[in-house]
């Protein structure tokens, strides 16, 4: 698949979910208080979703983050996964996520995020029903956890944990590209 065909992936992703759910356009968007418009522009693949906007989609709709990347890719070994086997996507706020699990049925997920220069995962924090982790590969990725913490950033070979619900939001404030190999329960 390239990238176009994520794109378009996820946004029948969202909208079959949605309906399933028996979900308005106008429920949803209040429930992760964006606009119609703007959840309309992403079910139609027209636009991007931050990952703080796909995190509110998933906990309103009541599935996991992962969910998203749930899109079968021919493989030769069920437990491993190649590069050209992932499911990737592509986030507006210039981050892309790359699903490094072979399967989403364990107890955890594993995730390499490449975040751009600037990159944001969105102004919002997010509140995702996972704990979660990660490892920063490289570059330089800065975290904000709670509401007033102070940021904290991590350079290559840094680590974090945090517990599920937590409010947090991350970003690349550097200028040079950031990896992270995330982990998910």
């Amino acid at each position: 698949m390239d990238k176009h065909d994520e794109i378009e992936a996820l946004a029948i992703l969202i909208r079959d979910l949605r309906k399933h759910k028996n979900v308005t356009l106008g429920d949803l968007a209040t429930r992760i208080d964006r606009s119609v418009g703007f959840l309309s522009q992403v079910e139609r693949g027209l636009s991007r979703p931050t990952v703080a906007d796909l995190t509110a989609i998933s906990e309103a709709l009541g599935v996991p983050t992962t969910y998203f990347y749930n899109l079968s890719k021919p493989r030769g070994t069920p437990w491993v996964t190649r590069p050209g086997e992932r499911r990737t996507l592509y986030y507006a706020g210039g981050i892309t996520d790359v699903l490094a699990s072979p399967t989403m049925s364990g107890g955890f997920s594993m995730l390499e995020s490449h975040l751009a220069p600037g990159a944001t995962s969105g102004e919002g924090h997010l509140d995702d029903s996972s704990e979660q982790g990660g490892f920063v590969l490289e570059g330089e990725l800065t975290v904000w956890y709670g509401d007033d913490a102070e940021p904290v950033t991590l350079k290559p070979n840094d680590s974090f944990q945090l517990p599920p619900h937590a409010q947090f939001r991350y970003a690349n404030l550097s200028d040079k590209p950031t990896r992270v190999l995330w982990v998910f329960t």
